[in-house]
């Protein structure tokens, strides 16, 4: 998961400026030597570091956060709001859509940071609200370029212009720009051609596809698992092309958070979308203070929300409400929501159960969240009858023993699903009836404040 270690040695030491009554500027000086060094070791850049340290040092030891009466919590909210300050404001991060007609957006990169499949992610994202965008096939060096980005095409139903790889990328960009015009498309997404490393040739031809075309973004894609590394591509297409804004790709695998917490800082360039997954609906628009928020273990329960927004059945969520409501919460109501909840996290749950605050996520402890435990769960379910899955408290010992050979599974496993079932029961009467409104605000409040509600 993203910022994994960085967020665990982070956490650590807010948990000990908590545990302080009183903090000294030699408690405040120790803190932000173990920040300084576990920024350094997830790739941050060395110059960003010593600056951001210095401010939180600045700012703490420069005003009466020592002496207050929480001063842990004042330091960490020092911290939270220069992370958010290093990243950028949501405000940076948006597109701009330009006054012409089509827009056009330039995808930029080296070869291998995922340009072509962000291309048809970002094509995707802009199509749900509203847009009719055009893919141009501007690559045309890459053994497959143009057949990946048609097949992504055809995936998402949005139009692909290519013209092989005989004609200069420069032509095609500008006859894919005309082709938008008549077939009534808004936006143009022009997947240029990378290299492994940065040369002149390269740098030649985006320029004179930039001076063709006009762009109204130049979206730089990066791999964010490159690290401090992707700073450095990233200063030098910008100094050739004048970049708008950056693209992270692989931010949800092994990456230690370098590139997201340097980019922004020395380039200047905000950074606007993160690539989350391998799915074409594994893209996020990049909100600082949310990404922040992530990597001090804060949670990110806003876009936790938005995805329940996108994915959820409000009518499912409703009946299965009704009827928690009602004491008549039974298996298959259980199975709707753990459905509900695998759709809304586009099958990485890992990545879902991070966005919960005080790393919940990674201590739930019997919850076992992975794909296969979820189908084996279906499994025994789906192996009860109707009303063993109505009435879970029929199940004795001869019908568990023909559940668990239906599906392949063990009575451990079995009795473990009905603990879990009987674990939501409870959470769920907990927001129906009488005083729900109080409770969910409550818990939001523990959340706010890195708690573990429900006592986990």
């Amino acid at each position: 998961m993203a910022f994994e270690n960085l967020s665990d040695k982070l956490q650590a030491v807010f948990k000990r400026l908590r545990g302080k009554g009183t903090l000294t500027e030699k408690d405040l000086k120790e803190a932000m030597r173990e920040v300084k060094l576990a920024l350094l070791e997830a790739d941050v850049n060395f110059k960003v570091v010593k600056d951001f340290t210095n401010r939180v040092t600045q700012r703490a030891v420069g005003t009466d956060v020592l002496s207050s009466l929480t001063p842990g919590q004042q330091v960490i909210k020092i911290v939270n709001e220069e992370m958010i300050a290093l990243m950028g404001s949501d405000d940076e991060s948006k597109l701009n859509y330009g006054d012409s007609s089509p827009t056009v957006y330039m995808m930029v990169g080296l070869q291998g940071a995922g340009k072509t499949t962000m291309s048809a992610k970002l094509a995707n994202m802009l199509k749900t609200r509203g847009k009719k965008p055009l893919l141009a096939a501007c690559d045309i060096y890459r053994p497959a370029a143009i057949k990946q980005l048609q097949i992504l095409g055809d995936q998402i139903s949005v139009p692909v212009f290519e013209m092989g790889t005989e004609t200069s990328p420069v032509v095609i960009a500008q006859k894919a720009v005309e082709r938008a015009k008549v077939l009534g498309c808004n936006l143009v997404i022009v997947d240029t051609a990378g290299r492994l490393q940065i040369d002149e040739t390269l740098m030649d031809e985006l320029a004179a596809i930039k001076e063709t075309v006009h762009p109204t973004e130049i979206l730089l894609t990066v791999d964010a698992m490159t690290g401090q590394e992707a700073v450095n591509v990233a200063k030098g297409f910008d100094e050739k092309l004048d970049v708008t804004g950056v693209v992270l790709t692989k931010l949800d695998g092994d990456t230690r958070g370098g590139a997201a917490l340097s980019i922004r800082a020395v380039t200047g360039k905000p950074i606007k979308f993160s690539g989350v997954g391998e799915k074409i609906s594994d893209i996020e628009v990049f909100h600082p203070d949310r990404m922040a928020s992530r990597i001090l273990g804060m949670g990110d329960v806003l876009t936790m929300i938005e995805k329940a927004q996108a994915n959820i059945d409000e009518e499912e969520a409703r009946k299965i409400s009704e009827r928690a409501a009602a004491k008549d919460f039974n298996l298959d109501d259980f199975l709707s929501s753990m459905q509900q909840v695998r759709k809304m996290s586009g099958g990485n749950l890992n990545s879902l159960l991070g966005m919960l605050p005080g790393g919940l996520g990674t201590r739930i402890g019997e919850v076992d969240v992975d794909e296969k435990a979820i189908k084996r769960i279906e499994a025994m379910i789906t192996s009860m009858t109707p009303e063993e899955r109505r009435k879970p408290q029929i199940l004795n010992a001869s019908r568990k023993r023909r559940i668990v050979k239906g599906s392949g599974s063990s009575i451990q496993e079995l009795n473990r699903l009905l603990k879990q079932y009987e674990q939501m029961k409870t959470m769920m009467k907990q927001f129906t009836g009488k005083g729900s409104k109080r409770k969910m605000a409550n818990m939001m409040s523990q959340f706010s404040r890195g708690k573990m509600p429900f006592g986990m």
